[in-house]
């Protein structure tokens, strides 16, 4: 198959998902959800699909799970502390790379 016919195939089949995700809704619940459950879910399902999608990313994008894991708790109490996304992505970046030098560094050094 040709390179170029692939990439057309995979943006048209990728649209087509796309539309169908966002259209079946609409055709499906015609009349308002009247259901507290189902509100409840439909509203914090894009939250959970995100978050797993997510957090196994986090715990492997550092290369070592201790500094990822340190990253995500400062991140996850900025947040509780009610802190700007800029400033709680910024601090997890931080603790990040603060943990990783000292892992790298510090520990050999010690032990």
């Amino acid at each position: 198959m040709n390179k170029t016919l692939y990439y057309i195939l995979a943006l048209v089949i990728m649209a087509g998902v796309t539309y169908l995700i966002r259209m079946l809704p609409m055709v499906i619940f015609k009349k308002k959800i009247k259901s507290p459950f189902i509100n409840s879910l439909l509203y914090y399902l894009p939250y959970a699909v995100l978050s797993a999608m997510t957090f196994p990313f986090i715990l492997y994008c550092s290369g070592n799970v201790i500094s990822a894991s340190v990253g995500t708790f400062v991140a996850l109490i900025a947040s509780f502390c009610k802190r700007s996304l800029v400033t709680v992505a910024i601090l997890a970046v931080i603790s990040v790379l603060l943990t990783q030098l000292t892992i790298t560094y510090l520990i050999p050094i010690i032990i």
